[in-house]
């Protein structure tokens, strides 16, 4: 049964990445996501909690799966949720950062989701702010949530995290989902394998603690995740991989290549899916080992439990992390 947390058990001002987090910390935010799955299942959702508090989604990259999900876990809370249009916004006007933050003080919000192109902007936002602000991804640092809501879909579905085998594939290199989820595996225990070519490693690799394999039939062998990663062409200069159609043959998860993992090795994908390149549609699709759709539901009940624990913060000034 999931814990019954109180504010002053998660000592965190800011939820910036997993770095900062302890086990008990982990924990702690996955047994309250918990709780919210089942509220997210039934007829009424929606509860008071956050009644009176004022979110705003600060998103500077796009984005389907996160910014819906943090409205709508704000909104399920009773919270008044306000989505903030990059295209529009006094930054692309020449606003830097730090006025953007005294702009928003002025305007006394109590929570701002922020989701930037450029790795350490959300901890710069973070120190100029009153509100409590979560990293909704910032360019290939970190993207906390998302490590936690990957956990809370493999802990329900295998029961733990210690001692499983998970194998991140694919474009580690500009991937803040797969350093946010090295961060957190590595903390409770799990056994950490990157697959990918060695142009789509992060340099110094051999400083995240895990074992790195070039060749996906070594990295699969034995795995009870099978966790593949979107190509981030956006974050790319020059080339990396030879072709798309190379790609997917040397990388792309097929079962061919996932034969080599646990009989019952689940499928993850944080999404957007790039299916006939990361992927193979009738893997994606497998309803007996592919997860992808559970992550989804399991996003807006991580994201529910983050934005209780620090709005509970809020009126505990010493918690000044």
């Amino acid at each position: 049964m999931p814990r019954d947390p109180t504010p002053s058990s998660f000592s965190h001002r800011h939820l910036l990445g997993i770095e900062d987090l302890s086990p008990d910390d982990i924990n702690l935010l996955l047994d309250l996501a918990d709780s919210y799955v089942a509220l997210n299942r039934r007829a009424e959702k929606k509860r008071d909690l956050l009644r009176g508090r004022t979110q705003i989604n600060m998103f500077f990259e796009s984005s389907t799966r996160t910014r819906t999900s943090f409205e709508l876990a704000g909104k399920r809370l009773g919270a008044d949720v306000i989505n903030m249009a990059p295209s529009t916004s006094a930054i692309k006007k020449g606003e830097t950062l730090v006025d953007t933050a005294a702009t928003l003080n002025a305007m006394h919000p109590d929570l701002l989701i922020v989701r930037h192109p450029d790795s350490g902007a959300v901890k710069l936002l973070a120190r100029s702010v009153r509100a409590a602000v979560i990293n909704a991804g910032d360019g290939s640092h970190e993207h906390p949530t998302q490590a936690l809501l990957d956990a809370l879909t493999i802990r329900r579905r295998l029961g733990r995290l210690s001692g499983l085998t998970v194998a991140i594939c694919g474009d580690i290199a500009h991937s803040r989902v797969a350093r946010s989820n090295i961060l957190l595996l590595n903390t409770m225990g799990a056994r950490v394998r990157l697959v990918a070519p060695p142009t789509l490693l992060p340099t110094r690799v051999d400083r995240y603690g895990v074992e790195v394999h070039h060749d996906m039939t070594e990295g699969l062998k034995d795995a009870d995740i099978v966790m593949m990663l979107r190509l981030q062409t956006e974050r790319m200069q020059g080339s990396f991989v030879p072709s798309q159609r190379e790609y997917f043959q040397f990388y792309g998860l097929t079962y061919e290549k996932i034969a080599h993992a646990r009989s019952d090795a689940l499928i993850m994908h944080p999404g957007p899916m790039n299916r006939g390149i990361e992927i193979d549609s009738e893997v994606a699709d497998d309803i007996n080992r592919s997860a992808i759709l559970d992550q989804v539901e399991m996003g807006v009940a991580v994201r529910q439990a983050c934005l209780e624990l620090l709005t509970g913060n809020l009126d505990h000034p010493e918690h000044n992390q």
